[in-house]
């Protein structure tokens, strides 16, 4: 019996193959392959079970599904727009509000904050997404509502509303688009901010020493060169919460307003894919309406496969890229 050959793979980095005859290897790499191979045939079997269910619906409305604004389930006319819209609008709100905040957090504790802070406070972060989005939703119904209903909404409309825009008209409901944009903004933060901060350690303490030596103050060597370095990383944790903000359900739903339409205004009520399924499902009484619910869970389960995995990617290339270089 050969002995178990440990080799590494020149054209592969730091990858580590096992060869060798041993019964023990031989199970090992067929179980953790076999786990492997599990994790995308489970995705690709959730995404063929919706795709056929939805099938249907995309048979029938064609693309029209996809840029009709009419629901109405009592005479089968489907159209998912308005969700597609709310979905887009609220993540991008929330990218709009979280992502200054979350990367100013992250270049606090991986630059300026002493050894002490940086744990405790790294902590706190964190556990913002360990919080239940039904929390957010309550917290949102009787602390976030109330104050954008009387202070923060009638201030919008009265001061920024120029005659010009149409973001900020209409009466203020409290819930609406900005109230789920504010509330994804919270729950998008610490997963943005955690990518950031561990992008940023990773960048080489000989990229901020070079800068310092050229004569550049702390804040210049932040800006113009650790930053830049971690960009790719910066940017792939972005889209990662991007897509925990597109399939946030239970808060975005207590939130929206889950009205059937699209406005310009943020403070009109609205409907995202998510909490259209969670509205709904339950009540689907017909098999086109049924199709109708799969079909929108398809899209978004695109969507926010694509997204994510240009997240990956990107955390992949800068993380990659300050390996190789230390190497």
């Amino acid at each position: 019996m050969s002995p178990t050959v440990l080799t590494a793979d020149p054209g592969a980095g730091t990858v580590v193959r096992i060869h060798g005859r041993h019964i023990g290897d031989r199970i090992y790499r067929g179980a953790i392959t076999f786990f492997a191979v599990c994790v995308p045939l489970l995705v690709a079997l959730v995404a063929w079970e919706i795709a056929v269910a939805g099938w249907p619906t995309f048979r029938h409305f064609g693309l029209s599904f996809l840029t009709s604004s009419d629901w109405d389930p009592v005479k089968d006319r489907f159209g998912a727009a308005p969700a597609i819209y709310g979905t887009l609008v609220s993540s991008a709100i929330a990218l709009v509000i979280a992502t200054p905040l979350a990367v100013g957090v992250s270049v606090f504790l991986s630059e300026f904050a002493p050894r002490w802070m940086r744990q405790p406070v790294g902590f706190l972060v964190d556990l913002l997404a360990a919080i239940p989005s039904v929390v957010y939703g309550l917290w949102g119904i009787f602390v976030l509502l109330p104050l954008l209903r009387d202070p923060v909404m009638p201030f919008l409309r009265d001061t920024l509303e120029l005659g010009s825009t149409p973001f900020f008209t209409g009466p203020a409901y409290g819930p609406s688009m900005l109230a789920a944009g504010l509330i994804l903004a919270i729950m998008v933060l610490p997963y943005i901010a955690s990518v950031s901060r561990e992008v940023l350690l990773a960048v080489p303490r000989a990229q901020r020493e070079a800068a310092l030596a050229l004569g550049a103050t702390r804040w210049e060597a932040i800006w113009r060169a650790v930053l830049p370095y971690a960009k790719s990383g910066i940017v792939g944790g972005i889209i990662l919460g991007l897509g925990r903000a597109l399939g946030e359900t239970m808060a975005v739903t207590m939130l929206i307003g889950n009205r059937q339409e699209i406005s310009a205004s943020l403070l009109a009520p609205g409907y995202t894919m998510a909490s259209l399924i969670a509205n709904e499902f339950s009540e689907a009484s017909s098999d086109a309406h049924l199709s109708a619910l799969m079909a929108v869970g398809f899209t978004l389960l695109i969507i926010t496969i694509v997204v994510n995995a240009i997240a990956r990617w990107l955390v992949w290339r800068v993380g990659g890229g300050a390996a190789s270089k230390a190497l």
